[in-house]
């Protein structure tokens, strides 16, 4: 009798899926980058965190590269740009419509479940126009005392 072991999909070739299904070329460092972005799940990171797992890594590869990969990342559709504060900005693995928390002090970005939040009274669009998206952002603090 034959045993049936698991088979676990190699998280390299998932990332190189991943990528051609969005037309981006798998190169060395995005497949790299990929890997490491989405193996944990949803998540929200700044592109100073990505680097800093990339090197801890053993990945090879500039601040610079990082920016710039993101940023395809984004353009692909695969991650959103949050734009909390002006000094930093974070990037989403869920691309869905969801909205977020940031924990102002800690600088963590969490979701916010979805449909906690309706929103009425939207003003009327400009002819032409559509709503790509709407970002909320509930900013939170650590009650003192």
């Amino acid at each position: 009798m034959e045993s049936k072991q698991e088979h676990t999909p190699c998280p390299t070739r998932l990332a190189g899926d991943r990528l051609r299904s969005v037309g981006l070329r798998p190169t060395r460092q995005r497949v790299a980058l990929a890997g490491l972005l989405f193996a944990k799940g949803d998540r929200h990171l700044t592109a100073e965190e990505l680097h800093e797992e990339a090197v801890s890594a053993g990945v090879p590869v500039s601040l610079a590269t990082v920016y710039n990969t993101l940023h395809q990342f984004t353009d692909a559709g695969m991650l959103r740009v949050l734009a909390i504060e002006s000094s930093k900005t974070y990037f989403d693995t869920n691309t869905s419509d969801h909205q977020h928390y940031f924990v102002e002090g800690d600088n963590k970005v969490m979701d916010i479940p979805t449909g906690a939040i309706t929103i009425d009274g939207m003003p009327e669009v400009p002819e032409g126009m559509e709503i790509a998206h709407i970002d909320v952002i509930v900013r939170l603090r650590r009650k003192s005392g």
